[in-house]
């Protein structure tokens, strides 16, 4: 696995060129790619010169996020999907076959079975579109209550809800964006990775969660950087269980933009990377995003004992 970086998930702004050299700067293994901009770029310059930048500084790309809404009307979501392989393609070519969407827990229009068939098929018309380029498609749930909120109907905000969904749509690209904060806010732990087909799983983001802030209470502020003291996920022990389990994908931390007290980028970034490769030492896990095999102890010399005098 590799450590990730989401900029906009951080608040952080910039050009293409200074978000690669806050990356490289901070030791991230890889960068998520907006796709829309980036086809954008290589329809107006060309492939070569859209991708100049990424080839040189010959860094990873984990993600992009879905690039059409899929809750929409027929006829919008028709049109849009036939655009989808197109982008699909753009971002294959410069490595990046992940392809992520989080679930809203809750809606006003649809009941909750109502509204699992109408995602079932929106995601497995997704999915296919994907697939030919050699695209995954991860999808991602929500668990914290206020989300839930004041709405009409419920929808999937858990583990085995989404498992369910997932399940239910038989495109082989098709999986699940793992995030671990929300995975202990509907009660799961690290334990529940382990039962998980590692196959399912896309793409991991991370943050930690204070122990003192009940369930039913966690918020949008409630999403803390990894290496936060007395943390309710430990990160570091999901991060050893994927692992072990042989992980190979993006780790991005997605924390609250409150809890930065500064928007100077190059500070949050930096304080995002420290804290992100603090779970990751602790987890075991070294340069390359495997886990380092312990060192056998070395057993203490032994000295060796005199030979008695022979007898005379």
């Amino acid at each position: 696995m590799f450590k990730n970086l989401n900029h906009s998930a951080l608040g952080v702004v910039g050009h293409q060129s200074e978000i690669i050299e806050l990356a490289l700067t901070y030791r991230f293994g890889g960068m998520d790619l907006d796709v829309a901009e980036f086809a954008t770029r290589a329809k107006l310059h060309g492939m070569p010169y859209a991708r100049r930048l990424i080839d040189s500084a010959k860094i990873r790309l984990g993600s992009f996020q879905l690039p059409l809404a899929w809750n929409t009307e027929d006829g919008v979501f028709r049109a849009d999907l036939e655009k989808l392989p197109g982008y699909a393609e753009v971002a294959v070519e410069v490595g990046c076959t992940r392809c992520l969407a989080t679930l809203s827990p809750a809606c006003d229009t649809r009941p909750y079975h109502e509204n699992f068939e109408f995602h079932r098929d929106r995601f497995s018309q997704i999915a296919q579109a994907l697939q030919p380029v050699g695209v995954r498609f991860g999808v991602g749930f929500q668990a914290a209550e206020y989300l839930r909120k004041d709405r009409a109907f419920q929808f999937v905000h858990d583990l085995d809800a989404l498992t369910l969904l997932v399940n239910m749509i038989d495109t082989p690209n098709m999986g699940m964006l793992l995030d671990v904060w929300d995975l202990v806010a509907c009660g799961g732990s690290a334990a529940t990775i382990r039962s998980l087909p590692l196959e399912q799983i896309v793409a991991v983001q991370v943050a930690e969660m204070s122990p003192d802030v009940a369930a039913a209470d966690l918020d949008e502020k409630s999403r803390l950087l990894p290496d936060a003291e007395n943390g309710r996920v430990n990160v570091a022990s999901m991060l050893t269980t994927l692992g072990e389990m042989g992980y190979d994908g993006p780790v991005t931390v997605i924390p609250s933009q409150g809890i930065f007290h500064t928007r100077r980028r190059e500070v949050v970034v930096k304080q995002t990377a420290e804290a992100l490769g603090s779970a990751w030492k602790a987890a075991g896990l070294g340069p390359d995003g495997k886990l380092v095999a312990p060192v056998a102890p070395v057993a203490p010399a032994v000295e060796a004992v005199p030979a008695a005098p022979a007898e005379g």
